[in-house]
């Protein structure tokens, strides 16, 4: 369930404002209130498990910092994803990381994934369209319900994991379902994953 409050802030106004105990984000200055399901966050916690033993395996600078913020530059908007990898190596770049654990460039973020619930339209138009701008090298949307619209996931609807990868500034998509094997990621390469394991959220 998604709530919204109407007064329009800035993105300094929301960081001041913003409470420990509960998720939001920050919508072209509207508030939005983010309350995940229980099946939401067993897959963002799967997810969290599976991509930090990876990155460990292959002695990278990763992290994955659960209340840090992604701002556009040009928009007072903050993004909460569900699960964002960050790159320690650029933190020294990000004017905002050590006093708002704020991201601003994309240089900074290997992988961002959004779990989709009913917010389906942010995940696959807004989210996508600003992910990309910041130059952000891979976002997935995992779509364990199968809502996404027919134009992103296709007809029959069914849970669809999608891949956008950039290349020449763009995205490009690729998409898994069922026992496919996640194995595209430019990221993780070697994950060792399914789609089914993944929205099942077990190995």
């Amino acid at each position: 369930m998604i709530q919204s409050l109407p007064k329009l802030i800035t993105f300094d106004e929301f960081i001041e404002w913003l409470p420990e105990s509960r998720r939001y984000e920050l919508h072209e200055g509207i508030i939005i209130e983010m309350q995940p399901t229980g099946q939401h966050e067993e897959i963002t916690a799967f997810l969290t498990q599976e991509l930090t033993l990876e990155y460990a395996r292959m002695n990278l600078p990763y992290r994955i910092p659960p209340k840090a913020l992604v701002k556009l530059k040009d928009k007072e908007t903050g993004y909460n994803p569900d699960l964002l990898i960050i790159n320690r190596h650029n933190l020294i770049n990000e004017p905002l990381w050590e006093k708002k654990s704020t991201l601003i460039h994309g240089e900074s973020i290997p992988l961002v994934i959004e779990v989709v619930s009913t917010n389906w339209r942010d995940d696959y138009g807004y989210k996508l369209v600003d992910y990309e701008a910041m130059g952000i090298k891979e976002y997935w949307i995992v779509d364990y319900l199968g809502i996404g619209g027919v134009r992103f996931i296709g007809q029959p609807k069914q849970p669809t994991l999608s891949i956008y990868q950039l290349i020449e500034g763009e995205y490009q998509v690729q998409q898994f379902k069922g026992k496919d094997l996640i194995n595209k990621s430019v990221i993780f390469p070697g994950l060792n994953l399914t789609v089914e394991q993944i929205f099942q959220a077990q190995r």
